[in-house]
């Protein structure tokens, strides 16, 4: 059993923040894994499924971000579970939009999610940092945080999300490499590869073959007689 724990305030007006990609993320793992509906539980909403091998509860929780470690320690504790078992996913100011990464224990970097979590489960937890970008100046931090994606973000944001989700299985067994490279072909798929973002080309790792190239086409005859002439070849 493994809990994965997506970071965000709740209610509407928050949902677009930059601050809640960690509840985009697990919405879109229980959307498109078939999870059971959200209800109720810890303090917040959870949802029960499968990742592959393993058992999930997915959690999103009701408390505000600075008091995100209330609702993780309650369902660790119910779920009898060991730090070790929980994934954090969470806004990362120190990554470039669609940038991610995978760590296990280290600071919260004045993260309020993670300070509170810390302050409940300690630091052993495995975390997916998911890049937001840096607004350039600590004084315009909490603005960019708490404000929505551009729309011109918006495209990137869903091959993120996709990406995360393709490799939530991978995530959820350790295998950080295989998570990583289901992320990379959404968001940074091969070129010209004839396939949509996260999907395979056919033939497996084989290189796609390159186009046929295109016929040339046939100059237009520039004069009556030419024209007829032409018209006398296709008969023959």
């Amino acid at each position: 059993m493994k809990l994965i724990v997506g970071l965000g305030n709740p209610g509407p007006k928050y949902a677009a923040n930059r601050h809640n990609v960690g509840f985009m993320a697990v919405e879109r793992i229980a959307a498109d894994h078939g999870f059971a509906p959200w209800r109720s539980r810890f303090q917040g909403e959870a949802s029960e499924g499968r990742l592959g091998e393993e058992r999930i509860t997915l959690l999103k929780p009701g408390t505000f971000m600075n008091l995100s470690g209330q609702a993780v320690g309650e369902a660790m504790r119910y779920l009898k579970l060991a730090p070790e078992d929980v994934i954090v996913l969470h806004d990362e100011l120190d990554l470039a939009p669609g940038k991610v990464r995978v760590k296990t224990g280290g600071g919260h970097a004045g993260h309020n999610g993670l300070r509170s979590i810390h302050q409940h489960i300690g630091e052993a937890c495995r975390r997916l940092r998911i890049g937001i970008g840096h607004p350039g100046h600590k004084d315009r931090v909490t603005g960019h945080v708490l404000s929505d994606f551009a729309k011109a973000e918006e495209a990137g944001l869903d091959n993120l999300l996709r990406g995360i989700s393709d490799g939530a299985a991978a995530l959820a067994a350790g295998d950080d490499t295989a998570f990583l490279n289901a992320v990379a072909a959404r968001v940074s798929p091969p070129r010209n590869s004839g396939t949509r973002p996260g999907k395979p080309a056919p033939g497996g790792d084989k290189a796609a073959a390159p186009p046929a190239s295109e016929p040339a086409e046939t100059p237009e005859p520039s004069s009556f007689a030419d024209r007829l002439r032409a018209l006398g070849d296709r008969f023959r």
